[in-house]
């Protein structure tokens, strides 16, 4: 059984682009067959502002993993593409957040889903909405669309590059 998944790939050290297209192959080759990617969309760092801009896309996934399993995936990819986990809200070459998980709802030690600040960021809302955009929040019963027209984050969202 597949089951499907958003993921939000982040990066803002290095060659960004680059790194979130790595990613891409990664989850391919090991958690997932990619169904559909954003654009590239480029914000202020969000938390601890005094880093360079970060790079953002959303990718749907298919996985046969659990969440738990995903999880494990996606951590184990982040430690090989060089991600060291130091500090909350600091520069890193590859961040990979699990957003959804179908319509799953997960609350466990280390992982919750959906991801609790999806409602607060736009820079996870807007490439959310431009590929899932009726795709309804199981917590809050709205869809990616209406969320992003009442966030109230004020960082810019910029696209970079088209998917």
């Amino acid at each position: 059984m597949l089951f499907q998944t958003y993921l939000l790939l982040g990066s803002n050290q290095g060659d960004s682009l680059s790194l979130l297209a790595q990613a891409r192959t990664l989850l391919h080759h090991k958690v997932g067959e990619i169904q559909q990617i954003s654009a590239v969309y480029r914000t202020q760092a969000w938390g601890k502002t005094n880093q360079p801009d970060f790079y953002n896309q959303v990718v749907k996934l298919l996985t046969p993993f659990s969440p738990s399993a995903l999880l494990q995936g996606v951590l184990a990819i982040e430690q090989q593409m060089g991600r060291v986990r130091a500090e909350k809200w600091a520069a890193r070459l590859i961040d990979i957040d699990i957003l959804y998980f179908g319509e799953d709802i997960v609350s466990v030690s280390n992982l919750e889903i959906p991801h609790p600040q999806i409602p607060h960021r736009r820079f996870t809302l807007a490439p959310l909405a431009e590929i899932a955009p009726d795709f309804v929040h199981p917590v809050l019963l709205l869809n990616q669309q209406t969320l992003l027209a009442q966030c109230s984050d004020p960082l810019a969202v910029e696209v970079v590059t088209q998917a």
